[in-house]
């Protein structure tokens, strides 16, 4: 909030250098900002009693956009990229996919394996379940299994993640 949108009727008043003047009405708090030539800026709404600044606006709102930036530079995003399977896959399509796998996890991402299950293969889940423990091994090396394998729908998941 500022200038007139403060409606508070006492604010704390900290000076365009920093320096404390003090608690006082919001409508003089306005007044010594527009004296300034600057904004009254609201800049801790939830303190007893609020605190108000005497600042330009646009340098304010100009430096909190640049720290969020900053902020968000130094965040990493992790994505979940997704190897689906199928109960009768041969061993060279599952070395395949453990390579396409193996670089996802090298690049920082987890993996979400899938093995889907169509019509009458739903009958045999439990049977197929070695295939996933089958690709968690190839990877031991560099991932560990973040959730075991459970099913969900029609399709029996897993969940792998980089070693620390």
């Amino acid at each position: 909030m500022i200038n007139e949108q403060i409606r508070d009727k006492e604010v704390r008043l900290i000076g365009e250098n920093g320096e404390q003047l003090g608690i006082m009405s919001a409508k003089d708090a306005y007044k010594m900002a527009r004296d300034a030539e600057l904004d009254l800026v609201k800049i801790a709404p939830t303190a007893k009693p609020p605190v108000c600044k005497i600042i330009d606006y646009g340098k304010y709102k100009y430096e909190m956009i640049r720290r969020e930036k900053e902020a968000k530079k130094k965040q990493k995003v992790i994505e979940v990229k997704e190897v689906r399977l199928s109960p009768n896959i041969d061993t060279n399509d599952l070395n395949t996919k453990v390579g396409s796998a193996r670089k996802f996890i090298e690049k920082g991402n987890k993996v979400k394996v899938t093995l889907r299950f169509r019509g009458r293969e739903m009958a045999h889940m439990n049977q197929t379940r070695y295939i996933l423990d089958d690709f968690a091994e190839k990877l031991a090396d560099i991932a560990v299994v973040d959730k075991p394998s459970k099913v969900e729908g029609r399709s029996l998941v897993m969940f792998l993640t980089a070693k620390k």
